[in-house]
């Protein structure tokens, strides 16, 4: 768990918090700048690693929050449309016919979940979905120690985090544009263009990293539960 949580939840944030410790400080600076001073003399890891890390800690739980509202959601609708309910739809050509005849085999076996046939399947595809998605969170919990796994999980989650820390990181480059404007400080104005261009990028290409990664994963998944 806390591979998952340095390399899945806290690099992302650590990538795309710059903006917002820029914005604070320098709004510190403008309009608490005597308040802080008085404190920093006296308790000056409060003032400077402390409000870093607490804000660091608030965008790690955020990040997470609005990837999975945002992106997770627009993409794969939660995950009636995940890449690892997609490949056990018959009309997906992803796996082979007999791969996942093998892998229905061995859900049913293992997990007693009776998935619908290709003939059963007929027009129901949202109750297929649906059946699927709960099989595939057996097969997870299945895997739970499984290192391979693992580490496609903390890819995918590690670009799915990222994406919703560049949202972040957008608004406050924004806002960080507009102080410079108001100040007049040519320094704030450059540095926010040029974050507002560095994390645009992701989030222009979201859908092929989320979808590319979601993919790794969803294979990486199956084959490790038909060969355990």
């Amino acid at each position: 768990m806390k591979l998952y949580y340095t390399k899945a939840r806290l690099f992302p944030t650590v990538l795309t918090v710059i903006p917002l410790l820029i914005l604070v400080n320098n709004l510190t600076k403008l309009y608490l700048h005597d308040s802080l001073t008085e404190i920093n003399e006296v308790l000056p890891w409060i003032t400077d690693l402390g409000l870093s890390g607490a804000l660091v800690f608030l965008m790690v739980q955020l990040n997470r929050f609005i990837s999975k509202e945002v992106f997770q959601r627009i993409y794969f609708h939660e995950e009636i449309k995940m890449p690892t309910t997609n490949h056990l739809m018959w009309n997906d050509d992803f796996f082979t016919k007999s791969t996942k005849e093998s892998i229905y085999e061995k859900i049913n076996s293992k997990f007693n979940i009776n998935l619908l046939t290709e003939n059963e399947a007929g027009p129901n595809e949202l109750g297929v979905r649906k059946e699927i998605v709960i099989a595939v969170s057996q097969i997870r919990n299945s895997l739970r120690g499984n290192k391979l796994l693992l580490q496609h999980n903390v890819e995918y989650r590690f670009f799915r985090n990222l994406l919703g820390g560049c949202l972040f990181a957008i608004i406050f480059s924004i806002v960080i544009l507009i102080l410079g404007l108001i100040s007049k400080n040519n320094g704030l104005i450059i540095t926010s263009c040029v974050f507002v261009f560095i994390y645009l990028i992701p989030v222009i290409f979201s859908s092929v990293i989320i979808k590319r990664f979601g993919k790794y994963y969803s294979k990486v998944l199956y084959e490790q539960f038909l060969s355990n």
